[in-house]
């Protein structure tokens, strides 16, 4: 008859390095409380086990040289703690979450740790317009080139957009403001992610205001500007869309286009070959690490959710 030699966790030798796997697996998906519900296990037992589960992952996956990164914060609470979170946008996975805030200071504690020969192999830096983080690249990988992330730049034109919205209704009253009112998601949602509902009451709106049907047109064509292959035609799309704004007083596009302007070599960049990256993984990471926030509310274990960021795009073991 064979015997399984079973593998006991060195910090609790209750359970096996298998069950801790097991348990692992289950907190991918489930917040600590319900797995240790549905196992009849102690919360703190189960959170113990998934934290030897993910530290195993991550050393089953070292951090190799990137050569394209991704530089992010993340929000611990509302507005006033920031931690920065670095990718290997070729590899896609998070690789690095720290600092004491956004700060250049804080950016700089990951290029010494990522270490001077890796840093080197650093082609491509993708950020947003934060001047911290552009400061904190330009000195430690003086050598690499900076994009502006697409995300970010279009998430300010949406607030140019609503700043439109919020004019207009300030602007109008009875029927003409009735279209606006409770309509800001609608109109700022890609219009393939609404509910024919949403695409009926931006419809009504549109057809009913003028400006905002322009400034929405506006945005929506703005897209286009990454589908460029050179930066020459990059810059004649823009020049066209900027000129598209006189005489349509709309005074927060008009700010926009002057940030644009301010930030072009980084925007522009995308149009060089060897900076197409996909830019869709860091949006995507944000919504992930959305979700472990909300799975871990209440939960003030910042090593626990550093785990849960490092390891949330890695292969279950």
């Amino acid at each position: 008859m064979k015997t399984e030699g079973l593998e006991w966790i060195a910090d609790n030798p209750f359970y096996t390095k298998r069950f801790a796997y097991y348990i692992g697996r289950k907190c991918r998906a489930m917040t600590i409380q319900d797995v240790a519900k549905e196992l009849k296990l102690d919360w703190h037992t189960v959170k113990a086990l998934d934290k030897e589960y993910m530290e195993k992952q991550l050393c089953r996956n070292p951090v190799a040289a990137p050569r394209v990164i991704g530089i992010d914060e993340v929000s611990l609470r509302k507005g006033h703690t920031y931690r920065i979170v670095v990718s290997d946008l070729e590899r896609n996975s998070p690789i690095w979450f720290g600092g004491k805030d956004r700060s250049e200071e804080s950016l700089d504690i990951f290029y010494q740790w990522l270490g001077t020969k890796k840093s080197k192999k650093i082609q491509l830096a993708v950020m947003d317009m934060w001047k911290a983080f552009l400061k904190s690249t330009r000195k430690n990988i003086s050598h690499a080139a900076i994009l502006y992330d697409k995300f970010h730049v279009i998430r300010h034109l949406g607030e140019a957009l609503d700043t439109v919205r919020k004019m207009e209704y300030a602007r109008l009253s009875g029927k003409d403001r009735s279209y606006i009112k409770g309509q800001k998601y609608t109109l700022l949602s890609n219009r393939e992610n609404l509910t024919i509902d949403g695409r009926k009451a931006l419809k009504k709106l549109l057809i009913a205001n003028k400006r905002l049907n322009t400034a929405y047109v506006l945005k929506e064509s703005f897209g286009q500007l990454w589908s460029y292959q050179t930066e020459g035609w990059a810059r004649r799309f823009f020049d066209n869309w900027k000129e598209s704004l006189k005489w349509q007083r709309l005074k927060p596009y008009e700010k926009f286009a002057e940030m644009i302007e301010k930030h072009w070599d980084g925007i522009a960049a995308y149009s060089k070959p060897e900076n197409k990256v996909s830019l869709g993984f860091v949006e995507g990471l944000n919504n992930k690490i959305r979700v472990i926030q909300r799975r871990a509310y209440g939960l003030r274990d910042e090593e626990y959710l550093k785990l849960k960021i490092l390891t949330c795009m890695l292969k279950e073991i």
